[in-house]
């Protein structure tokens, strides 16, 4: 089922008054969004040496995860990138990787020369500094290449320019932190900006990169850095793919990790800033926080993986409707004692919201008047 998205409107007057967004809340939707648990997912390692990004391809109704495999059950389970059916809710299978996976992205190549058009692959930055392209076809499913960012440590998060055929992928712990720019079509490495500005303090602490997001209205890269020299609050870069330089920054307040592109040119960050990427003005969402954050065009809302206690999944509800600012509609605990969560995803088909637990599973959510399952 296609779903008609509204946009969210922000409205700056004489440019003299803050941001306004324009924001659905009624008590009937607030008492709408009693989020059903639709049960969990077993996956071969059970996800007991942990897990990172995740990923759903809602095209093809494909959830994929970064596991780090599982070396303490028999036989031993590899890294791998877990394919669950965002549909039947079942696990088809896992692609074995040679190093723990971090970030990760689908993408659907068309139009290069020589390929079929609409494949799909998975691209993940793993512990070795490396970013591997994945056929994740749950049978059939391998490592078609791994590319040398030239890192020391991990290649983390990626984000994908469908237009230039370029990823982005942040090698967060190296000194300095680094982004590696990688042609899709070649699988080579293009370039690279440092990030000197990132190591500071007495004695010098890395404070890494995080989430990146494509943005195909301004054709750039916009990045969640969470502190730097002159910005200690942490910041938002954006970044041309063609010239790879930074082209502007937006100062933040709250150390930004997670980052997500909203209708009417907004990016929201993990820890609650909604910047107007036009403007440069700030909002804040009291009550948010986490790590990987995800919008959902499915039900306009959006998902914090990882509360401020790591185990709950904050929701921002950005339906259009009367002037209202953005606002917490619900925190659902999916976690418990050591239990902790900072990966979350959502198909935009049938607005479920995928979880992945440690030494559990993926758990699975669904309001229910938004679940959708009929057919794709």
């Amino acid at each position: 089922m296609k779903h008609k998205h509204s946009l969210i409107v922000s409205l700056l007057l004489l440019g003299l008054l803050p941001l306004v967004f324009l924001v659905h809340t009624s008590t009937a939707d607030d008492k709408a969004a009693q989020y059903k648990f639709l049960g969990t997912i077993s996956v071969p390692s059970h996800l007991g040496g942990g897990f990172d990004i995740s990923w759903v391809d809602s095209a093809l109704g494909r959830y994929y995860l970064a596991d780090r495999g599982n070396s303490t059950v028999s036989p031993a389970v590899p890294p791998a990138i877990d394919i669950i059916d965002t549909k039947s809710l079942k696990f088809l299978g896992s692609v074995a990787l040679p190093a723990a996976p971090n970030g990760v992205v689908a993408i659907h190549r068309s139009g290069f020369s020589g390929e079929e058009e609409g494949v799909t692959e998975v691209w993940a930055g793993d512990a070795a500094s490396m970013v591997d392209v994945i056929n994740p076809d749950p049978k059939t499913g391998s490592v078609l290449a791994r590319i040398n960012t030239g890192g020391t440590a991990r290649a983390d998060e990626l984000a994908f320019d469908p237009l230039d055929h370029i990823i982005l992928v942040a090698n967060d712990n190296d000194l300095p932190p680094f982004v590696t720019f990688i042609s899709t079509k070649t699988r080579t490495v293009l370039g690279k900006i440092f990030y000197p500005q990132t190591v500071f303090g007495t004695p010098p602490t890395g404070h890494g990169l995080e989430q990146p997001v494509w943005d195909g209205k301004t054709k750039t890269f916009f990045f969640a850095v969470p502190a730097t020299s002159t910005n200690p609050n942490g910041e938002i870069d954006e970044i041309n793919p063609k010239s790879m330089m930074v082209t502007k920054i937006y100062p933040t307040t709250c150390n930004p990790a997670g980052l997500a592109l909203l209708p009417g040119q907004n990016l929201i960050t993990s820890c609650g800033d909604v910047l107007d990427i036009e403007s440069g003005h700030i909002v804040t969402v009291a009550g948010t926080g986490g790590d990987e954050i995800w919008f959902n065009p499915g039900d306009e809302r959006v998902y914090f993986g990882g509360g401020l206690n790591r185990i709950s999944v904050p929701v921002v509800d950005t339906e259009l409707g009367r002037c209202f600012s953005p606002h917490l509609l619900t925190t659902l605990t999916v976690g418990s004692g050591s239990d902790t969560t900072h990966s979350v995803a959502a198909d935009n088909e049938n607005n479920r919201v995928f979880v992945p637990i440690r030494n559990e599973g993926v758990k699975v959510y669904a309001d229910e008047d938004r679940d959708d399952r009929g057919d794709r």
